[in-house]
C-alpha cells in the first residue's frame, strides 16, 4: 500500500482483505482502538458538500482518540481568494497528521499527494473515484454476503459520473469470478476507461433494471449526479430513469442486498426501506469502521513524501488532457504525464483523471 489512498489501484486484493479484517476487529473490540490515534490530527478539506463522508471520517478519527480540523465549505477558505490546491495542502499538512480531501475537480487528490508531507485520502474527486466509500461497500458486501468473489453485481443509474461505481468496479475486479450488470439510461453509461478493464464475458449492459434483477446478488443503486451537469435541462432528461420500487423487487432474489452510497434522491422509493434486503443504512455504519481501519493503517506506515501513479510513461506524448474536468485544466498544473496502464501498452491514460487519450 502507498502512503496515500487516492484510487482503487492503490490497494491490492491482499491489502483490501487486510483492511477489511482490521475493520472487523475494530467492530468486535472497539475499546482496543480507543486511543490508537491519540495526539494525532485529521484535516478534512471538503470543497464539495458532504454529510456522511465528512462526518464518517471525523467520527472515525474521534473514535480512534484523535482530533479533527478542517472545513466543509471552500468559500470560507483562501481558495475563495485564489489559493491553489498545492499551497493549501502544504499549509494544512503543517498542522495535521493525515488529510481527507473531497474536490469537484478530477485528479485533485493525486495532485495534493505530490505536495503533501502527510498521507492523503481521496474522499471523492468529481466523477472520478471515491476509494474510502469503496472500502465501505466491500466491508458491507463481505459482512452480508460472506464473500467478495463469484458475485453478480448490478450497478444502476448514473454510471458516467458515479465515482463510487467506478471505484467499486475496479476494486471488485481484483476478486475472481465477479460479473457486472451495468444499468443506466442512455447517455449515462459506464466510462470506457472502466469498461476496458473488464473481461467482455463479465459485462452485461442494459437500460432496464427489471431485465437483470433475477440474476443479481448485489444491487448498487446511485443517484443522478445533478451537480455534474452544466445544463439543468439535460439532468431533467434522466431524473426519472431506473427507479427501484417494491414491484420491481418481486423479481429479485430473496437474499439479494441493496446498497446505495447515499444520499438518495428519488431512485429508491421510501417503501423499499422496509424491505429486509435494503442494507444502505447498515452501510453507513460500516463506513465508519472502514475509515477507522484506513486511518489507523496510514498513520502507522513510515511516510515517504511524493506520489507517482503506477504505469509506464508514454514518452514523447505532450497532448493536453481532453477531460475538461481534469485538474490539469482547472488548476495551475503542468500538463499531465500519459501512462500506459495495460500490459500491451495500447491504452494511454492521464496520470490524474484516467482519461483515455484518443486520436481525434
Amino acid at each position: 500500500m502507498t502512503n496515500h489512498l487516492l484510487g482503487p489501484d492503490d490497494l491490492s486484493s491482499a491489502e483490501i482483505e487486510k483492511l477489511l479484517n482490521l475493520a472487523k476487529e475494530i467492530i468486535a473490540n472497539p475499546m482496543n482502538y480507543a486511543d490508537a490515534a491519540k495526539g494525532k490530527i485529521l484535516a478534512t478539506l471538503f470543497y464539495e458538500p458532504s454529510t456522511r463522508t465528512r462526518l464518517s471520517f471525523e467520527t472515525a478519527m474521534l473514535r480512534l482518540g484523535g482530533q479533527v480540523i478542517g472545513f466543509a465549505d471552500a468559500n470560507s477558505t483562501s481558495a475563495k481568494k485564489g489559493e491553489g490546491i498545492q499551497d493549501t495542502i502544504r499549509t494544512v499538512a503543517a498542522y495535521s497528521d493525515i488529510i481527507a480531501i473531497r474536490h469537484p475537480v478530477e485528479g485533485a487528490p493525486y495532485l495534493a499527494a505530490k505536495y503533501s508531507d502527510v498521507p492523503i485520502i481521496n474522499a471523492g474527486d468529481g466523477g472520478h473515484h471515491h476509494p474510502s466509500q469503496t472500502l465501505t461497500d466491500l466491508l458491507t458486501i463481505w459482512e452480508m454476503k460472506g464473500q467478495l468473489d463469484n458475485l453478480n453485481i448490478a450497478l444502476a443509474r448514473d454510471l458516467k459520473f458515479g465515482r463510487t461505481v467506478h471505484s467499486l468496479v475496479e476494486a471488485l475486479l481484483k476478486h475472481k469470478g465477479n460479473k457486472f450488470f451495468f444499468v443506466s439510461p442512455e447517455g449515462l453509461e459506464i466510462p470506457d476507461y472502466i469498461k476496458e478493464k473488464i473481461p467482455a464475458d463479465a459485462i452485461v449492459e442494459t437500460h432496464n433494471l427489471e431485465d437483470v434483477l433475477p440474476e443479481v446478488d448485489v444491487l448498487y443503486m446511485t443517484r443522478i449526479q445533478k451537480e455534474r451537469f452544466a445544463n439543468p435541462d439535460e439532468y431533467a432528461m434522466f431524473a426519472d430513469a431506473c427507479i427501484l420500487d417494491n414491484e420491481k423487487l418481486k423479481g429479485a432474489k430473496k437474499d439479494m442486498i441493496i446498497l446505495h452510497p447515499l444520499p438518495i434522491d428519488k431512485e429508491i422509493l421510501f417503501e423499499v426501506d422496509d424491505d429486509p434486503r435494503a442494507a444502505y443504512f447498515k452501510q453507513v455504519k460500516y463506513g465508519m469502521y472502514a475509515r477507522m481501519a484506513l486511518i489507523y493503517t496510514l498513520l502507522n506506515k513510515p511516510f515517504v513524501k511524493g506520489y507517482e501513479r503506477e504505469g509506464v510513461v508514454a514518452e514523447g506524448i505532450t497532448a493536453k488532457c481532453q477531460n475538461p474536468k481534469c485538474v490539469t485544466n482547472n488548476a495551475n498544473v503542468q500538463s499531465a504525464k500519459w501512462l500506459f496502464t495495460d500490459e500491451a501498452r495500447t491504452v494511454c491514460r492521464c496520470e490524474y483523471c484516467d482519461w483515455i487519450l484518443k486520436n481525434e
